[in-house]
């Protein structure tokens, strides 16, 4: 998707304005794979490495294992520059310098949970360390179930090429952590589910966790990025570009009963309808806006 995402109060709720999806298959048609990849990693440079490895992966040219450390690189990077900067930012909190030498990679662990990693949520939300002020500020401004989004099928490799509400984020992938779990019961997937899922997912990704990407029997590229995971296919004629397919973690959350709308159904506070916009981070801009009603 392209161009800019509108969200409107009114006086009946949130109102979504959806930009037109951009005409891939024309700014595409006749290329070779190898620069509809380039192309398409620049059109979507929020998640480029994603795309391109996707594209070159339908077309049954994948990438090497360095590109596969490009990619982890990338996830963590969006990763660490929300929970250091975007979200704490948004939540009246003093912003972090990212951890020192991450580009590095290896164990964040350290840096992100201040210590060893904790397996009671709350022992470790009382503790302070890492990025729990992060999470209390979180907790604090959505207590109980507030903002938290309807329970939704996880994205998998039959489902996640459909049009449909699905969830399609970091915190799928880390459903079944004991901390996510604990979240999620006590909270729902709500904002507090969905930032230790961007941390655990940060911890995965510089580890060299990430799914492996895929590819399915119909030429259909799975690939995990930052957001959640991409579907690609390249429909090919004669070696060259014909058609696309194409299904991303916002289309998924900004389908008709998806995660973010239902996430912002129990919220009516302007700034709170940042930090669950931050959290959910649709891969396109995003503009909300107040309607005045009498």
């Amino acid at each position: 998707m392209s161009g800019e995402l509108v969200i409107n109060q009114g006086a009946q709720g949130w109102v979504f304005n959806l930009p037109d999806p951009p005409p891939l298959a024309q700014v595409l048609a006749g290329k070779t794979p190898e620069a509809a990849a380039q192309l398409l990693a620049r059109i979507f440079n929020l998640c480029g490495t994603a795309q391109g490895m996707a594209a070159r992966l339908s077309a049954q040219r994948p990438d090497g294992p360095r590109a596969l450390d490009g990619l982890a690189r990338d996830v963590v990077r969006d990763h660490l520059l929300a929970l250091c900067i975007t979200l704490p930012r948004i939540c009246g909190l003093p912003v972090q310098p990212l951890p020192q030498d991450w580009q590095a990679m290896g164990d964040l662990s350290g840096a992100l949970w201040g210590g060893p990693r904790p397996m009671v949520l709350q022992d470790w939300l009382n503790g302070g360390r890492g990025f729990a002020p992060l999470a209390n500020a979180v907790c604090t401004r959505f207590p109980g179930r507030l903002a938290a989004s309807r329970p939704l099928p996880f994205a998998c490799a039959t489902s996640v090429g459909r049009f449909e509400p699905l969830e399609n984020s970091p915190a799928m992938r880390h459903a079944q952590d004991a901390l996510l779990r604990q979240a999620e019961a006590a909270h729902g997937r709500g904002p507090l589910w969905r930032l230790l899922g961007r941390i655990c997912d940060a911890e995965d990704a510089a580890l060299g966790r990430l799914p492996a990407p895929q590819r399915r029997d119909d030429g259909t590229a799975l690939v995990p990025a930052a957001r959640g995971v991409y579907a690609l296919r390249l429909h090919l004629k004669d070696g060259r570009v014909g058609g696309i397919s194409r299904s991303t973690p916002t289309d998924h959350m900004l389908a008709s009963g998806g995660a973010l709308r239902s996430a912002l159904d129990s919220v009516r506070d302007m700034m709170l309808a940042r930090i669950v916009l931050a959290l959910h981070d649709p891969c396109l801009p995003t503009r909300l806006e107040e309607t005045a009603h009498a």
